[in-house]
């Protein structure tokens, strides 16, 4: 099966059919004139620059050569510079290094699974920091497991992964740059670190039962009855002196 038809099936059908938000362009506020001598704020040394679509911003940049060379590989740039409002967790050259010796090349030689990677980094929606600062949830990528975003710390995280520069804004949706390559199974592992740090605080321990009272025990009637004394045998009537024999 070509890389093409795999695109074809559940890719392109949850890239193409998802529902995706619309963004409102940015209202620009009344400022005072800038005195000439003032110079216009330059990017931070070593941050993507948006330039163009998605995958020409990545190609521009330089740091992204991993990324946009398996994108070629899986037949997956003309997805992301023809659609419109995507939101792409892009992995930096260093985070790809980072795989286990021989990872890679083994992607490199298997369409199936490296696109099933890579588009685990796409969504088809506009998700910018906006929506992941104070938030903490899964959302639906394009190869139809969850990503786990989490912005409740100072810096968020895409699983297990820092998103080291946020909202690159492409001419075709948003780009988030993050410092590992984002696996389908680190969505389960995020989940239960958050849930077992929450149910540990929700949690409280059980009380112990309460023993059970001993109950009086009531007295036996099978106790057998003392005779008389009267009715001892030996002892003589009352009417006989004691010493006598028995009257006849």
């Amino acid at each position: 099966m070509t890389t093409t038809r795999l695109l074809g099936a559940a890719a392109f059908a949850a890239l193409m059919g998802g529902a995706a938000f619309a963004q409102s362009p940015a209202q620009s506020a009344q400022a005072p004139a800038v005195p000439p001598a003032a110079a216009p704020a330059t990017p931070t040394a070593g941050q993507l620059v948006a330039k163009g679509d998605i995958v020409d911003t990545l190609k521009a940049d330089g740091h992204f050569g991993t990324f946009v060379k398996a994108l070629e590989a899986a037949n997956m740039t003309g997805v992301l510079k023809t659609n419109s409002n995507l939101t792409v967790f892009a992995p930096n050259d260093a985070a790809f290094a980072a795989l286990p010796p021989g990872e890679l090349d083994r992607l490199m030689k298997d369409p199936a699974a490296l696109q099933k990677l890579l588009t685990y980094h796409v969504v088809n929606a506009t998700v910018d920091s906006t929506k992941i600062k104070g938030a903490k949830g899964g959302v639906k990528t394009v190869a139809g497991s969850d990503l786990m975003l989490d912005g409740s710390g100072d810096m968020a995280m895409a699983n297990n992964a820092h998103i080291v520069q946020a909202d690159v804004r492409a001419t075709n949706g948003t780009v988030h740059v993050v410092d590992k390559v984002l696996q389908p199974g680190g969505a389960a592992t995020a989940s239960a670190a958050v849930g077992a740090s929450t149910d540990a605080a929700a949690t409280t321990p059980a009380q112990p039962a309460k023993p059970a009272e001993p109950q009086a025990t009531p007295p036996s009637s099978d106790e057998p009855e003392v005779p008389g004394e009267d009715a001892k045998p030996g002892k003589p009537a009352p009417d006989q002196p004691p010493g006598e024999k028995p009257r006849p």
